[in-house]
């Protein structure tokens, strides 16, 4: 199996400190509808930045879509979280007497999503995220994938008037992201166990909706192109869709084919075995099997075992926030 390539830098069991074992999944996001990256509601622009076109095109600056570290991870999360709801695996928040969840400052900090992902509750614990993310960058710039959508909320009659005659004032033009955009992302995972990298992969492969109304738009597929081994971070999102678009035939226009983008992507990072503190890369075939084992773990046979097996591998440091208390009073009075 290829997840056994990986065991050098896979940790055996959860520890509560890092010992630099790193593994970094190079994924490559695609917008299958209308997608928002922007606070809904806000008014505000598309999420994006002014940043040099390539590694060697450094003096051409243009205006990158910008998929933000928030946006990628707290769908996965949710993701996640709901085969642990699912399955029984989340735990009661002491503090607020609620089943854990995101966002309301009280979470458990004892399910399969605090020790993954983190948390930090207010006046109590904290643990921080071993799932390290970025900014995600597009390939092609803010100006050849974005686009205007007017948009009307009609009555019930089907037309912009009330029953009185009076005209409807909901009219409203709207920025979006053109389906078919491609962006690049390096994830970085800190000391996680195998059943923790499954997790993650599974997480990032099976969520489908992104950003802004996502019950109406904001559909991705995720596909994860390259599984590093180091002992030190890659180069970031960034410098990948730098080395990417200096690698690709200009010039570049939308839409823009993804298997030519994933050839130019494999090509790019087959050299970073060179870069400082890398040990090891998945070939083509120890990939596809990882990703194999990971279907086989997510599949409707295997699931409830491996996120039981997974909740079960904390349980030598699961502690409730109100005992971890009680002992840290005691300590202080001692």
């Amino acid at each position: 199996m290829s997840i056994n390539k990986l065991n050098p830098v896979l940790a055996p069991t959860y520890e509560n400190f890092p010992k630099g074992r790193i593994i970094s999944l190079i994924v490559l996001r695609t917008t299958h509808s209308e997608t928002i990256f922007r606070t809904e509601g806000s008014g505000e622009p598309m999420c994006s930045e002014f940043v040099p076109a390539g590694l060697e095109d450094k003096k051409t600056i243009v205006q990158r879509l910008v998929m933000t570290k928030r946006k990628q991870v707290a769908p996965e999360r949710r993701k996640g979280r709901e085969f642990l709801r699912a399955h029984e695996l989340l735990y009661t928040s002491p503090k607020e007497g609620a089943l854990c969840s995101l966002n309301t400052n009280a979470p458990c900090e004892m399910c399969v999503d605090c020790f993954l992902y983190g948390f930090a509750a207010g006046g109590g614990g904290a643990q921080k995220s071993r799932v390290w993310t970025e900014d995600a960058f597009s390939i092609l710039t803010a100006g050849q994938t974005v686009g205007d959508r007017t948009i009307n909320a009609i009555y019930e009659n089907g037309t912009m008037r009330d029953e009185n005659g009076k005209a409807s004032t909901a009219l409203n033009t709207s920025e979006y992201i053109k389906p078919g955009v491609h962006f690049l992302d390096v994830v970085t995972l800190k000391d996680v166990t195998a059943d923790e990298l499954r997790y993650v992969i599974g997480n990032i492969l099976l969520t489908s909706r992104y950003g802004a109304v996502s019950s109406r738009v904001g559909r991705m597929e995720n596909q994860i192109l390259g599984v590093f081994g180091s002992i030190a971070e890659l180069p970031s999102s960034l410098e990948l869709v730098q080395a990417t678009y200096d690698a690709l035939p200009k010039p570049l226009e939308h839409p823009f084919d993804t298997d030519d983008l994933s050839a130019a992507v494999k090509q790019v990072i087959a050299t970073w075995t060179n870069k400082r503190g890398v040990s090891m890369q998945l070939s083509e075939e120890e990939l596809t099997s990882l990703i194999e084992d990971v279907d086989l773990h997510w599949s409707e046979a295997k699931r409830d075992d491996f996120l039981k097996r997974l909740n079960k591998s904390y349980q030598p440091f699961r502690q409730p926030p109100a005992e971890k208390k009680a002992k840290a009073k005691v300590k202080r009075h001692l």
